[in-house]
């Protein structure tokens, strides 16, 4: 065969490698994974995900999606029958008109006799409130709702409390306060009130950053001017002379897909919700990796422990062993090493025990909720692309 048709050939295949892997074999599978399954109210992407398969950040290939499919999913209803379909090389999932009365691209309403590739689609009713979230949404909801995380020197200068309308230390639910900085805010528009919390520092480089924002509770303007007038309400915490005021922003709820960042991705665990030092499933746990580090929401990262290390006196042995040996009989150095020992140190393998879901990022830190952990996760545990 001619040279150069060789080394086409080569590449042909070298090229086509990355796309094989990437096919997930029926071993991919749960053993018990079910042959269809119909979604019901309370599901969520990953409960579903978890029936079929061992590693759900797979569902990407399962379900053949493409990366524009990854970031804006078509959504997932009850009364959805989801059908796996084992007959070709690789098994896939497809989704079947089911009991919603949805309209699919190979049959109509009603009609269960074919399955249809899940793509996106118009459907005729409103019907969003019914989709199935990706994670449960009672947990991240408040780290979706508010800030959180500020960059340095974030708040330093936002609006800020300069007063109480009664000459008050702290303030609660119902009282009026004075700020300074929104002179143009409309009357009844919403403002969160924040005080800067501990820093977050990066365990590699010792760099802040930024701070975890702690929130205080809501207000509303009820007079506008310089200095404005707000009337606080929703308090969690004492509120008083120069906390800082946050425009409220709508409540943005995202689909997402579960799947493994394309890159390698080596992070921490740097804070825990609450001050916490260790915490476990269904908690919220901060990351030392953001956009700028190619994390996006839906990313599933793998938890480890870091193999710590063993020190032991292990005797030290001649070329021979001198221990049936007379002195007269032993050279120099074995008399001298005879009994003694010295130190030895063995490093631990890494365990990795668990799986976080990002679901928020910031430039340099992210939010991810812990999905699974066979044991406490800890600050500086590691995270990595699974």
């Amino acid at each position: 065969m001619h040279k150069s048709i060789i080394i086409a050939v080569l590449a042909a295949a070298l090229a086509a490698m990355p796309l094989m892997a990437q096919q997930p074999a029926q071993d991919a599978l749960q053993d018990n994974a079910p042959d269809r399954y119909v979604v019901v109210p309370g599901d969520t992407l990953w409960d579903i995900a978890i029936k079929f398969l061992k590693d759900p950040w797979r569902w990407p290939e399962v379900w053949k999606l493409n990366q524009d499919e990854i970031k804006n999913p078509h959504l997932i209803y009850p009364g959805d029958v989801i059908v796996l379909d084992r007959s070709g090389l690789h098994p896939e999932l497809r989704l079947e008109a089911g009991q919603a009365g949805q309209v699919g691209q190979a049959g109509q309403a009603g009609d269960t006799s074919e399955t249809v590739k899940l793509s996106p689609r118009i459907r005729v009713e409103d019907t969003s409130k019914q989709a199935i979230p990706s994670i449960p949404t009672r947990v991240i909801e408040p780290f979706l709702s508010r800030p959180l995380v500020i960059e340095p020197d974030g708040l330093e200068f936002a609006p800020r409390i300069i007063a109480a309308q009664v000459d008050r230390v702290y303030l609660g639910s119902g009282d009026v306060a004075y700020v300074n900085g929104i002179k143009d805010a409309k009357v009844d528009s919403l403002w969160q009130i924040y005080q800067p919390g501990k820093p977050l520092i990066d365990p590699e480089s010792q760099k802040t950053l930024g701070y975890e924002a702690v929130f205080l509770g809501d207000s509303r303007v009820i007079r506008a001017g310089e200095p404005a007038t707000i009337r606080i309400f929703g308090a969690q915490q004492e509120i008083g002379k120069g906390d800082r005021l946050v425009a409220a922003a709508p409540l943005v709820l995202r689909n997402y897909v579960p799947h493994a960042p394309t890159t390698p991705i080596q992070g921490h665990v740097i804070a825990a919700r609450g001050g916490l030092r260790e915490t476990g499933p269904q908690y919220v746990v901060t990351l030392n990796k953001g956009k700028n580090d190619g994390l996006e929401p839906g990313h599933v990262l793998a938890l480890s422990r870091l193999g710590g290390t063993v020190v032991e006196d292990v005797s030290r042995k001649s070329a021979r062993d001198t221990k049936n040996i007379p002195w007269y009989n032993m050279t120099m150095s074995e008399i001298f090493n005879r009994g003694s020992s010295e130190k030895v140190t063995t490093k631990l393998p890494d365990e990795r025990y668990g799986l976080v879901f990002v679901f928020r990022t910031f430039d340099q830190v992210s939010y991810a909720l812990v999905m699974s952990a066979s044991r406490p996760v800890l600050l500086d545990d590691v995270v990595s692309t699974p």
